[in-house]
């Protein structure tokens, strides 16, 4: 008896699927610490409906996927993830500039805010000089500093959501906290309105500057990280109490603590996932016992304990 297709395969074999699709695709391909094991579906959507038609299916069949911008902050396990892992392709990557706000599709680099809004000496972005990643990933997590986060710049916000469809809300009515936002675990983020605000151009530039020479001083920049590893807590450095507990140059596999900065751990050149994992308990249980914090992972984790089945961590991000 002939094997019938589901209706995600069928989906993603039509020729009229507006997006690339990768079966099996190895994800330390598309994560910033080039570690991971292959999703069952990588696809580039190129459109809204082609991004939309999957979530509904994915949606229905009860299939567990994430968005991914540029791999950075993920750490996907040795096993992979079976499920789909979504990239905006085309239509999601453009940027312009209207009235005074920027117009900024999800798949657009954060870097490439940041220099346009430099080029026509406007300010409000200086905070993410040099941060890797997409629009919608630092959307997603907030990215900034407890000071600055790119929520105070966002005027509107496009997502989708399955069951709930296309969503558009002004910033105000999202919440905004370090490292984190209130968008829904299975809300893809499609475009988004930034403000920015005129500056001078002289110590825009000088502030722009100090912020990267900050970042290339304080942070390992020659080995493939996946970024600060664990948040603040309240009041404290991640990095001085990683430092002061003597864990700096601690490893596992190929897994180190950067003696750069107490809050990365780099891949010095063989690591796995599992490597990075045990890493992480390790600081997270000599931090515990030394001060008793308890850190949360600012990384996401994909695959991880019972990879595929779904789950807040494994959803949508």
């Amino acid at each position: 008896m002939a094997r019938h297709a589901s209706p995600l395969q069928s989906l993603l074999v039509d020729d009229r699927f507006d997006g690339d699709v990768y079966p099996n695709e190895p994800m330390s391909r598309h994560t910033t610490y080039r570690i991971g094991g292959p999703a069952r579906f990588f696809v580039r959507a190129n459109s809204i409906g082609a991004l939309t038609g999957l979530i509904d299916v994915c949606a229905a069949e009860a299939m567990p996927w994430i968005m991914l911008g540029r791999g950075s902050n993920v750490l996907v396990a040795d096993e992979g993830f079976s499920g789909v892992v979504i990239a905006l392709g085309r239509d999601f990557r453009s940027s312009r500039f209207e009235d005074g706000r920027f117009m900024v599709g999800a798949g657009a680099t954060l870097s490439s805010v940041v220099q346009d809004a430099f080029r026509r000496n406007l300010g409000g972005f200086e905070f993410a000089v040099g941060t890797p990643g997409t629009v919608g990933g630092a959307l997603r997590m907030n990215a900034g500093s407890r000071e600055e986060w790119i929520g105070e710049r966002v005027v509107t916000v496009t997502t989708y959501r399955p069951g709930r469809g296309l969503l558009r809300r002004r910033g105000s009515e999202l919440d905004w906290g370090y490292r984190t936002s209130s968008f829904a675990p299975d809300e893809a983020i499609l475009e988004c309105e930034l403000a920015a605000v005129p500056a001078d151009p002289f110590q825009l530039r000088d502030r722009m500057e100090s912020n990267l020479a900050r970042r290339q001083q304080t942070q390992p920049l020659a080995l493939p990280t996946c970024g600060s590893v664990f948040k603040n807590p309240e009041g404290a450095s991640v990095g001085r109490l990683i430092d002061e507990a003597g864990l700096k140059g601690a490893s596992v596999g190929g897994a180190r603590v950067s003696d750069v900065h107490g809050n990365f751990i780099v891949n010095a050149g063989s690591a796995t996932a599992a490597d990075v994992r045990a890493l992480m308990e390790h600081v997270r249980r000599c931090v515990r016992a030394n001060y008793g914090v308890d850190l949360v992972p600012e990384v996401r984790l994909v695959g991880f304990d019972g990879a595929g089945r779904p789950g807040r961590e494994e959803r949508h991000g």
